[in-house]
């Protein structure tokens, strides 16, 4: 590698993951011993894969990468439309079995593809005006290139994967100089339609979550139980937490799924409020440190890219923590680097590599 793209390459996000997957793989351990540790040693596999991919995607120059991306995107906006007419898992479809204990996900890796090929797309509307942005044609191009794939992961139906493609496009467009008269706009758009989309538009179960989420105590043996299990996991874990392998709702078969989206309970009952704390600062590190990345790429196209990926972590760790404590609906968003996982793991792996390859080759600050 050459000395001066290692020398700028922000390691700390490395770093951050690194500790994250061990702090999951801790957490993995104590969750899977009833089961063999079964998904603790195919997390563990996963990451090996990774190692390669992280590489590879560090070395490329990210716009040689990024040239690739439309046909990337064309893959995965078939697969997403493949996906659909397979079997539904858990009242999803969402995943492809390859054999029986192995499965892909392709909206997880549909993320990255999809923020490179929009980044490059609005850097290509930029290139003799940047002004660009804010037409109506340009707009609705943006929102046709996301709405395809965010159309039909909806109708699987995975909303909190959904929301993590609106959430980066909105950081994306807002860097890329978005006027303030249309984030008015969409905000009041949504406060329109939110009741409407509630009343007409949620699937049962969906309406059932939010519910939940307002008050679990309305069906506390049915689909209030999660929320209140794992309520009790974080609090009994104090200070120092109950112990590996040691903690009661995890160990007893409270928490379900206690390797996916309730990770964040387990290590909140067996490890305690210390490493529950860890695990949130270690995120907002990450995040910052991709948000500088964002300001100090060499060019327009790695800001877009890097602030994409800033919202796909922001979003999860939210998302996914928020709703372990009660404070945000259950989404089925998994925790970056800690929840169980294959295709979220290489995709968040990836992400990371990015933003070294886009650290590694910065020079300037383009936004404060």
């Amino acid at each position: 590698m050459n000395k001066r793209i290692f020398k700028n390459a922000e390691w700390a996000i490395l770093i951050c993951s690194i500790i994250l997957l061990a702090i999951g793989l801790v957490a993995l351990f104590s969750a899977t011993q009833e089961t063999g540790y079964s998904e603790f040693r195919k997390q563990i596999i996963w990451f090996i894969i990774s190692i390669p991919v992280i590489i590879i995607v560090m070395l490329v120059d990210y716009n040689a990468i990024v040239k690739l991306s439309p046909f990337f995107y064309g893959i995965f906006v078939a697969l997403l439309i493949a996906v659909l007419f397979t079997e539904p898992i858990n009242g999803a479809r969402s995943w492809f079995e390859i054999t029986e204990t192995l499965s892909f996900q392709p909206s997880e890796l549909a993320k990255i593809f999809v923020i490179m090929f929009l980044a490059s797309i609005i850097v290509k509307i930029q290139s003799k005006n940047k002004n660009n942005i804010n037409k109506i044609s340009r707009l609705l191009l943006i929102l046709i290139i996301v709405g395809i794939p965010l159309g039909l992961i909806i109708m699987q139906p995975d909303y909190g994967t959904a929301m993590v493609f609106i959430v980066s496009t909105i950081l994306m467009l807002f860097v890329a100089g978005l006027d303030k008269k249309y984030i008015i706009v969409a905000t009041l758009i949504i406060l329109v339609s939110v009741p409407l989309v509630y009343m007409y538009v949620l699937p049962d179960h969906a309406k059932t979550r939010i519910e939940v989420f307002l008050n679990p105590n309305i069906d506390p043996r049915g689909a209030g139980y999660n929320i209140i299990q794992s309520k009790l996991a974080i609090g009994a874990g104090k200070l120092l937490g109950m112990g590996v392998l040691r903690g009661n709702q995890t160990q007893l078969g409270y928490l379900y799924p206690k390797t996916t989206d309730f990770i964040f309970s387990v290590i909140g009952e067996e490890l305690g409020f210390i490493f529950s704390a860890m695990v949130v600062i270690l995120y907002v590190v990450m995040i910052t440190k991709a948000i500088k990345v964002a300001k100090t790429a060499k060019n327009d196209l790695g800001s877009y890219i890097a602030i994409g990926i800033a919202g796909i972590f922001l979003f999860h760790m939210l998302e996914n923590i928020g709703m372990t404590m009660g404070l945000l609906p259950i989404t089925g968003v998994p925790l970056p680097f800690v929840s169980y996982g294959g295709s979220s793991l290489i995709t968040n792996f990836m992400c990371i590599a990015m933003l070294l390859n886009i650290s590694g080759r910065r020079q300037k600050t383009i936004f404060i």
